[in-house]
């Protein structure tokens, strides 16, 4: 049976490679890709207590079976869409934007029942992140030093399907239906913004408590990496993924 598996951000680097190619046996789990992975690239192996995996697109267990053909996704920690609806603005932008970029969310999700409106802007900045787990020597290189700038890597069909995750159950827990998540990728320069987000409800107690839902289960849960460029090396930031809203709330 063959699959196909997915690296990104530091395994990326240690890999040398993007995608790997495993003949696994018929009856393989996804930890038994795990194992053909680090038996191919020894320098995976410290990493196995902070990583997550997704088959096809979605978060799995490691005892998940395997199918001929499935992609697995390797998650490192992550950092912190495409598919939308008419009430729903869900994107990874390569391109920069601004501050007034929540006012275009807002004029874009609003109708005319909706009082209240919350925003909110992550900007990049100088000040070094916890470095992600097997980055702490690396970080210990660069300590004392301001960060020059930062690198999102995304993968952008299982992020966008997390970001609609998240947007139903905003919608379920509190009743908000128009949201925006924007999310950078790609090189971003200090002092630019990496994400937005926006909530419009009726009141502002629903669309405060969105906001603060999406911003932190985008940052637990969606497969975006950071990392903080230095003059002479970068350091992956992070924690271990967490794959739904049930396993840390």
């Amino acid at each position: 049976m063959h699959v196909r598996v997915r690296l990104f951000a530091v395994q990326r680097e240690l890999a040398g490679t993007r995608e790997v190619g495993l003949d696994v046996p018929p009856d393989a789990t996804v930890a038994d890709a795990w194992d053909a992975l680090v038996a191919r690239y020894p320098a995976l192996r410290p990493g196995r207590d902070f990583v997550r995996f997704a088959r096809n697109g979605a978060y799995a267990d490691a005892t998940t079976a395997l199918q001929d053909g499935d992609e697995v996704a390797m998650i490192p920690p992550v950092s912190g869409g495409g598919g939308q609806g008419p009430m729903r603005i869900l994107e990874l932008r390569a391109d920069p934007f601004d501050a007034t970029v929540l006012g275009e969310l807002t004029e874009r999700l609003a109708s005319s029942q909706d009082g209240a409106a919350v925003g909110f802007l992550g900007r990049t900045r100088a000040t070094p992140g916890t470095p992600a787990p097997g980055q702490e020597a690396e970080a210990a290189r660069h300590a004392g030093r301001a960060v020059e700038s930062l690198e999102y890597e995304a993968h952008e069909s299982m992020a966008l399907a997390v970001l609609a995750e998240i947007a139903d159950e905003i919608a379920e827990r509190f009743g908000v239906e128009r949201l925006a998540i924007v999310h950078r990728t790609g090189a971003v320069p200090l002092g630019e913004m990496s994400i937005a987000v926006v909530a419009v409800a009726p009141h502002r107690d629903a669309a405060f408590a969105a906001a603060r839902y999406a911003i932190d289960e985008t940052k637990a849960r969606a497969p975006i990496w950071k990392a903080e460029h230095f003059s002479d090396g970068h350091v992956w930031i992070g924690h271990p993924a967490r794959p739904s809203a049930e396993a840390g709330t």
